[in-house]
Formats: structure tokens, sequence, C-alpha cells
């Protein structure tokens, strides 16, 4: 099987605190959208990198989780995952983003918290954008059964 590519680009004009940018993706599910100084480090209502980032982490892992789940014989009935992100300020200047927290809830009948646990973490460490990340970031999870 070839290799599967996804694409995006990313436009910034001007400075970095007075400037804006528009992130577009090959879908075309970004289509021009807006990110700034601002969006990325004052919480102005926008997008930023850190938080595609997480959504990607979150779709991501889901899947993994249920593909971990469906090979050992469970069939989930949802799942939800947050991620969380974090950009920390680094000395004597700059930002790193230094950790990825997941929180994912499922519904999976028939299924206990333990065996559940150990399922998660394992999906954790199959998931391609965990991976991509390892390494480079701490990542938490914190798995609940519904």
């Amino acid at each position: 099987m070839a290799d599967i590519e996804r694409q995006a680009s990313a436009v910034w004009s001007g400075d970095l605190r007075g400037g804006d940018g528009q992130i577009s993706s090959g879908s075309g599910v970004l289509d021009n959208t807006a990110y700034s100084f601002a969006t990325r480090f004052e919480n102005t209502t926008g997008t930023n990198p850190e938080e595609l980032i997480a959504s990607a982490h979150a779709a991501c892992y889901s899947m993994a989780l249920a593909a971990t789940l469906g090979r050992k014989g469970h069939q989930p009935q949802r799942i939800e995952t947050r991620a969380v992100c974090h950009l920390t300020p680094q000395q004597p200047s700059g930002f790193k983003l230094t950790k990825m927290r997941l929180e994912t809830r499922g519904q999976v009948e028939g299924l206990d918290d333990a065996t559940f646990q150990q399922i998660a973490r394992e999906a954790e460490t199959s998931c391609p954008v965990s991976n991509a990340l390892r390494g480079g970031l701490q990542i938490e999870l914190d798995a609940q059964l519904a």
C-alpha cells in the first residue's frame, strides 16, 4: 500500500504581533481560515496551530481506540476524546509544546474498567499522531468507561 499524503498550507502577512495569517487544507475544510497573534497567545476567538494539533490528536486517538477495541472483540458505542495541548513559554525566549492531555470517555457494553484502561493505553501507543508527537512532548491519558 502506498503512503497516504495529506497537505495543508499557511500564509502569514506582516510582523508577528500585527500580522495575520490564513490556513488552508487540501480537502477544503479549512479554506483560508484566519489566525493571528491574538488567537494564538491571547485567547481571542479564532484558531491557532495548537488547537489544530489537538484536534488532530483527539480525532486520531478516538479512531485508534475504536480499532484497538474492535481487534480485542469489543464494539464501542461511542468514544469521545478531548485533547488539551500545552504551549509553554521558554527562557530566555520562545515557546514549546510541552504536553498533550487526552481525556477520553468510552461507551462499550460488557467491558470492565480494568480492561478498558489497558486497551486505552495500548491504543495510545498505536495512535499515529501520538507517535508523531512522542519524544517531543509529554502525553497524558485519562480514560474513563461510561
